[in-house]
């Protein structure tokens, strides 16, 4: 990954976590590495732990930001969260697995689109 596309991903990540305390919740953990990759966001919402795929994109020529999570990527994501759990001890009454897309606009304010319950 080159460096403008890592710096692009990380200033896509500040904006999520930035937006879902806006809207509430308690970020826990960021770039969160377990056995086979990485969680991007961890954060509480009222009852539940809220596991984030966060998605950065600098136009939609391939595809909304949101589009580029495969099943592949779910599967990876749902086994990240097991690991998390079982080392945080935390037992929430609910999990649930958001996606942030940040869209970088040139002349105007990223748009920033929380999808709740996305997987």
């Amino acid at each position: 990954m080159t460096k403008v596309r890592q710096a692009l991903g990380a200033w896509g990540e500040r904006l999520a976590a930035a937006h879902l305390v806006a809207v509430g919740m308690v970020v826990l953990d960021r770039n969160w590495h377990g056995a086979g990759g990485e969680i991007d966001i961890i954060a509480r919402d009222g009852d539940a732990v809220v596991f984030c795929e966060v998605k950065t994109r600098r136009g939609t020529g391939y595809g909304t930001p949101a589009e580029a999570i495969g099943w592949a990527k779910v599967r990876k994501l749902r086994h990240l969260a097991t690991q998390w759990l079982a080392i945080s001890g935390i037992r929430p009454s609910e999990v649930r697995f958001d996606v942030v897309s940040v869209r970088a606009q040139r002349d105007t304010e990223p748009v920033v689109d929380h999808i709740r319950g996305a997987f």
